[in-house]
């Protein structure tokens, strides 16, 4: 995409913040109208997406820029558009600025921060919004519930909490989109750019950062099979296919209906180089396959591929087996998903059993689930990483 300001700021934070310039640079960008607002964040489909608006970007200052970029890394981090989920959107919203501003330099001067509602700082999102929500309020969870719109603007003299019209730094609109994503799937996706960014800023962790860093990295044991099965889900989840068939519940036949896609294709790739030889990693890989595909109508082709592709498979439903096919030499990642795109219809999702260690696309517009061994490496900085331990 072409977009001159946002460039150069990255280009500033890769100098100046290591760590937030190589995190921004591992999320999708879009340029989009954001009602006002210079910039958003989101998960969507497990992918974290960066929206720009340009016009309104370049309006900033080199210094408010560079804070607005860390603002956003920073909801990323805490994963706030995920935790959004049964609340008041309104007064959460309020309550992830408030939690992540401080500490930031260089806001600009309308940046929401906790002394304007009387608060302290260092508090997380949850305990701001136990402020910002009067007992028992039962308001519009779209809104901003009952709200205190008779209170003195921001709370000015220390009492109070803000006015429905206080407003956040950033573009909170995007984050309904990351409803489809599961909070486990995105912690996932957050702990591969992490690993990314420290790398490239040669392990510096910034101060702040250090503990949800270290919470990340070092969670509690999840199974890889769980993981395995929700991006499976999400891309169970994606897509729907128009249709004049069918009307649309609001605007009648004036508006095509939506129709939901009942068969999940899927595209699994299998590195069958040297370095993946192992039955064991590959049975327990294939059981969980078939186990999936018994529980829903799934379509799976399976592509066995070192430096080209060995071996097509395809099946629906769950068949007996899977089968095994060892090729050795070494890997290029490119024709997997060369051949996805001949497909009819495309894959809903990639799914690709490697170590890493081979040329890949510089994109891909297919939600790619990287299933690596337990010493393989990402290959690119899109898609999600799943590590995985037999």
């Amino acid at each position: 995409m072409n977009s001159g300001p946002l460039e150069n700021a990255v280009v500033r934070l890769l100098r100046e913040r290591p760590f937030y310039g190589h995190f921004i640079l591992n999320l999708r960008r879009e340029q989009r109208p954001l009602e006002g607002k210079a910039a958003g964040v989101t998960v969507r489909d497990g992918i974290p997406v960066l929206a720009i608006d340009p016009a309104s970007f370049d309006t900033l200052a080199a210094a408010q820029q560079r804070a607005l970029l860390e603002h956003l890394v920073k909801h990323l981090l805490h994963l706030h558009p995920l935790r959004r989920k049964g609340r008041n959107q309104h007064d959460w919203d309020i309550a992830c600025d408030l939690a992540i501003n401080p500490g930031i330099n260089d806001l600009p001067e309308d940046a929401l921060l906790p002394g304007y509602y009387g608060a302290e700082d260092g508090l997380a999102a949850e305990e701001y919004y136990d402020q910002l929500v009067p007992p028992f309020d039962t308001g519009n969870l779209d809104g901003s519930g009952y709200g205190d719109a008779e209170r003195s603007e921001r709370g000015a003299a220390g009492d109070g909490r803000g006015t429905s019209s206080d407003t956040t730094l950033d573009s909170h609109a995007l984050w309904s989109d990351a409803d489809s994503t599961p909070l486990v799937l995105a912690e996932e996706t957050m702990r591969a750019i992490i690993r990314d960014s420290l790398r490239g800023s040669d392990g510096e962790t910034p101060v702040e950062l250090r503990h949800i860093i270290d919470a990340l990295l070092c969670p509690s044991p999840l199974p890889w099979r769980q993981i395995l099965r929700q991006f499976i889900a999400t891309a169970g989840r994606t897509g729907h296919k128009s249709s004049w068939m069918r009307e649309h519940r609001r605007f009648e036949h004036t508006t095509p209906g939506i129709r939901k896609r009942r068969r999940l294709n899927l595209l699994v790739g299998i590195d069958v180089s040297d370095s993946t030889n192992s039955a064991e990693l590959r049975e327990a890989f294939a059981r969980e396959l078939l186990q999936i595909a018994a529980g829903r109508d799934a379509s799976v082709t399976v592509l066995y591929a070192n430096s080209r592709i060995q071996q097509v498979n395809s099946f629906s439903g769950a068949p007996g087996v899977v089968e095994r096919y060892d090729g050795g030499g070494f890997t290029d990642l490119r024709p997997v998903f060369d051949y996805a795109k001949t497909m009819h219809p495309l894959p809903a999702a990639v799914i690709y059993l490697t170590d890493g260690v081979g040329p890949a696309p510089e994109q891909m517009e297919f939600p790619t689930l990287w299933v690596l061994t337990a010493a393989g490496e990402k290959p690119v900085p899109w898609g999600v990483e799943l590590r995985m331990e037999v």
